[in-house]
């Protein structure tokens, strides 16, 4: 039975726009189909919903406003049609993918990439901005990248509660999801995609905690505008910022292009917001310095008058910019690992896949050591429990995350932590399996990305026998499967 007012495949919508496919259905629960206009005879997206009438009038409020602007890096509004028992809104027809579906494809962005991406969408945001009017849609599914490199910002739906400064805090989320892979869906707004990784006390992880290879300032840049105790700056302001950033990563300059430059162009210059950050810091590095220096100042004092009296234990509690009342937890190192502290797994095979190992942990994400092709099954042609890389860190350590980056996504995977390495031989790796049963944070099913993050650890316990256990291959073509383990990063405090 066909809801009323549903469309249908062929259907000519206003004696004009002919429906060719049903793509998908939005966040909205709005279908959206590729068209043809018939007239000027080109593609078009038909984003239609049913009823229509009073139910559809905010999407086509909003496609009227989004009409007034025209700039290359948003989706062109053509027509905003209500026939009463369903409306529509015709766009421009973007041969492409978005944002979410690229990186579930592929994994996240490199810097140079995210960083041209995230310029793309601010310069939009801005021409919007000029207009008085918010965007107030800004996440991973309504950034399009076209399959000529083009990126444009579609589906502007803003509401009461949107702002400017949603729009600009929505980008830091659209930065930080290229980055890494997940969304910071509570400083940037609610999706169903990855949440962010984030510590005990819910904050979450910067960039270059997730993942290696993210350059100082993007890292920086990303979380500025992700913390809510700083201003932000204005859309105008932080393109001509992300310009500067997407020029010099052209120029292969990622690791030279200097401290933010926020200015505002009404007083003639603004600190940097995570020069800020650092001072405050700072500042708040001073007052404890000072309230303990009192403390022992006044307790020498007491002392004085009463020999007998016990001394009291110094608290060092100040307040932070964010109203904590705590100074905040040392960020996380990488812990060095050389290639005799890895060693493959194997307790099922012929063990004739065991070269290559200390390309894991070389530095280098381009090289890394993989699996034999497996024919017909993803479980390692059912001949295999599994096969794994074991870490040995030498010394049982306090660890706060592991990041795998991985040859492709698709692939299934846990980390488990066990007592010892009983030997690089066949039982050794059975007896391995036997004992390692403290599983770390989650296990990934079918993972969206190609990167990775265990960061499960339990902050009072320390570890030194890791392993890096993989049950189920990605396809590689040609009925056969097949992973690669191009890199391992270990983190502790």
């Amino acid at each position: 039975m066909m809801a009323f007012g549903a469309p249908t495949l062929g259907e000519i919508l206003a004696e004009r726009y002919q429906l060719a496919e049903h793509v998908n259905n939005d966040s909205a629960g709005r279908q959206v189909w590729r068209g043809v206009d018939v007239v000027l005879r080109r593609p078009v997206a038909v984003v239609l919903r049913y009823p229509g009438g009073d139910s559809a009038m905010e999407m086509l409020q909003a496609a009227v406003r989004a009409s007034r602007v025209v700039h290359s890096n948003l989706v062109g509004v053509y027509d905003a049609i209500d026939e009463g028992q369903r409306a529509y809104v015709v766009r421009e027809w973007v041969d492409g993918d978005s944002l979410r579906e690229v990186v579930a494809g592929a994994g996240p962005l490199d810097p140079a990439r995210a960083t041209m991406i995230a310029h793309s969408v601010t310069s939009a945001i801005a021409a919007v901005h000029a207009t008085g009017m918010v965007h107030g849609n800004i996440h991973p599914g309504t950034v399009m990248i076209g399959h000529d490199g083009r990126v444009v910002l579609a589906d502007a739906r803003a509401d009461s509660s949107d702002t400017i400064d949603t729009d600009i805090r929505a980008i830091g989320g659209v930065l930080y999801f290229a980055l890494t892979g997940h969304w910071p869906q509570h400083e940037a707004g609610r999706t169903a995609l990855p949440d962010a990784v984030r510590d005990v006390s819910g904050a979450i992880a910067a960039p270059r905690q997730v993942r290696s290879g993210v350059p100082a300032y993007l890292d920086d840049l990303t979380m500025d505008l992700l913390d809510p105790r700083l201003a932000l700056p204005s859309s105008e302001v932080l393109s001509a910022e992300l310009s500067r950033l997407d020029a010099a990563a052209e120029e292969q300059y990622l690791d030279s292009v200097g401290p933010l430059r926020f200015s505002s162009s009404d007083d003639g210059g603004e600190m940097p917001q995570s020069s800020r950050r650092k001072i405050a810091a700072g500042v708040a590095g001073l007052l404890v310095i000072a309230i303990t220096g009192l403390f022992f100042g006044i307790n020498a004092l007491a002392n004085g008058d009463n020999d007998e009296a016990p001394p009291a234990t110094p608290q060092t509690q100040v307040s932070t910019p964010g109203g904590s009342e705590s100074t905040p937890p040392p960020q996380p190192q990488p812990i060095a690992l050389t290639a005799d502290q890895v060693r493959i797994v194997d307790a099922d095979g012929a063990r004739d896949e065991l070269d290559g190992v200390e390309a894991t942990v070389d530095g280098d994400s381009n090289t890394g050591w993989k699996t034999d092709a497996y024919d017909r099954n993803p479980n390692f042609g059912n001949l295999k429990r599994g096969m794994g890389v074991l870490i040995d860190l030498q010394e049982p350590r306090s660890i706060t995350s592991v990041q795998v980056e991985l040859s492709a996504s698709g692939a299934s995977a846990e980390l488990l932590a066990g007592p010892a390495d009983p030997g690089a031989t066949r039982e050794g790796d059975d007896e391995i399996l036997d004992t390692f049963t403290d599983r770390i944070g989650e296990p990934f099913e079918n993972a969206d990305g190609a990167t990775l993050t265990f960061s499960g650890f339990a902050p009072d316990e320390t570890y030194q026998y890791l392993l890096l256990w993989i049950t189920k291959l990605p396809p590689i073509g040609g009925d056969k499967y097949q992973i690669g383990v191009q890199e391992i990063a270990v983190e502790g405090p």
